[in-house]
């Protein structure tokens, strides 16, 4: 006859064990039905509906374009401190500190100060806000764009527009929700790590679409089909799929490919129309800067992206060619050349969602991976300046932003960010905030843990340029 101790020896063969294989179920599927693109309610009354960020990859220069320091020329040839000279990767080819090349003046009703090399957003200085205290924690591109992107960096981690998606959806279920317009003349530093989802569910993950020829690959049929035939084929692959997902629960790469195979469906029709700018009349393009060559390709996807918010995608990336902001020598040269391409067709942007109503609901956020340094990398005739992590600037409008201002500074000659410090993640935590989200609330849990884009970091809104 069993003992009391043999009952509760194999009480895991048992009640024990249902109840634990219970949990594991229980956990598997907890999210079944919600690794989709629905819109899903905020945490609190959302000022944005939608991100377009204009990332510029490479690190653009604050000293020369946002953060006027007249210091750079009183001190101008004197060697860096040892805190600065610390952060030179190549120390031999290290020179003083250099003044801007640059003139500077405020414009607008706010005064807002910027560089001679930005004329165009000079004229909507009122609609953004200059954040001027920006910092991150490494100098190396590949993983300052991690931290920037994902919060960490490490190249494994989900992406913000894969949390912003996961977070509230989509409210247009015939294009992806998540869209990535990379430059026709090369792709960014880490590729489509930088719009990964990670391990979220793959369906957040960014989609990447072309501004030459075909935009996304693949998506019309080699062969057009009577409409009838083309709506019962999709209707038994419909059924086909469901009875597959059926048979295989809690699978969450085989739901986001259904998914992705569906929304492939449906975006032969919307996508072709959201992505057609010939559709714009002529005044639009030549604000955009479509009849330059300097400016057309980077207008062109500026216009696409407004294109795209306005029918409902809830985050655009566009990227510029890969690492023109990178000035480590030549940064004139440099300067002007991505100034020339980016400046008419981001202010065009800004002015243009304005006018169409829609940047009370659009946030627009300009910037890079980091800054540079206020001294001289490759001193003479040919100068540059190094990756400046520790200060640097970026600038955000509408959604809900104050535009006219400015927040924090760095120091004396521009270098570290001194007052009101923002880092990365209060950067995230702000974007999420705008869109309704509270970061310490969305969460993902994995392995026992509940993982946010912040981490365990620190993170705080910034209240201060929020209107």
């Amino acid at each position: 006859m069993p003992t009391r101790r043999d009952f509760f020896s194999r009480m895991s063969d048992g009640l024990m064990g249902t109840a634990l294989a219970s949990l594991f179920a229980q956990n598997l599927h907890a999210n079944d039905g919600l690794y989709d693109l629905t819109p899903k309610k905020p945490h609190h009354a959302p000022r944005a509906k939608a991100v377009i960020q204009l990332f510029m990859n490479g690190g653009p220069s604050q000293v020369d374009l946002f953060d006027h320091k007249p210091a750079l020329t009183k001190y101008a040839g004197q060697a860096p401190s040892r805190d600065l000279a610390a952060e030179v990767r190549a120390v031999r080819e290290t020179g003083g500190l250099m003044p801007s090349p640059y003139k500077f003046a405020r414009y607008g009703q706010s005064g807002i100060e910027l560089s001679e090399m930005l004329p165009h957003l000079a004229k909507v200085a009122d609609e953004i806000s200059v954040v001027k205290s920006m910092y991150t924690t490494h100098l190396a591109h590949e993983a300052a764009l991690f931290l920037m992107h994902g919060g960490r960096i490490l190249p494994t981690r989900p992406s913000l527009g894969a949390w912003v998606t996961f977070g509230l959806g989509s409210e247009n279920q015939n294009l992806p929700a998540y869209v990535v317009l990379d430059d026709p003349k090369g792709p960014p530093i880490n590729f489509i790590q930088n719009w990964q989802a990670g391990w979220l569910p793959a369906v957040y993950q960014g989609t990447r679409v072309r501004s030459e020829g075909s935009p996304i690959l693949n998506l019309q049929a080699k062969q057009e089909y009577p409409s009838g035939i083309v709506d019962l084929s999709r209707s038994l692959l419909h059924r086909m799929d469901t009875a597959h997902r059926d048979r295989h629960p809690g699978n969450a790469e085989l739901e986001a490919r259904i998914a992705n195979y569906e929304l492939a469906a449906r975006m032969q029709m919307e996508a072709t129309d959201a992505l057609d700018i010939e559709k714009e009349s002529a005044a639009t393009k030549l604000a955009y800067g479509l009849n330059d060559e300097r400016t057309a390709s980077y207008g062109k996807r500026c216009l696409m992206a407004r294109r795209l918010v306005e029918r409902g995608v809830r985050l655009v990336q566009v990227y510029i060619e890969q690492q023109i902001w990178d000035n480590h020598n030549k940064i004139r040269a440099g300067l002007e050349y991505a100034c020339g391409k980016t400046d008419r067709p981001a202010a065009a942007l800004v002015r243009d969602l304005k006018e169409r109503g829609l940047l009370d609901s659009t946030l627009v956020v300009w910037g890079g991976e980091f800054g540079r340094l206020p001294i001289a990398q490759d001193p003479g005739p040919n100068a540059g300046r190094d990756h400046g992590p520790s200060g640097f600037s970026i600038w955000m409008a509408g959604g809900g932003i104050k535009g006219g201002t400015t927040y924090g500074a760095t120091d004396e000659i521009g270098y570290r960010a001194a007052e009101n410090r923002v880092s990365v993640h209060d950067f995230h935590a702000t974007v999420l905030h705008l869109l309704g989200m509270d970061h310490r609330k969305l969460v993902f849990e994995r392995e026992g843990r509940n993982e946010r884009i912040t981490d365990e970091f620190p993170a705080r809104v910034l209240g201060e340029i929020i209107s």
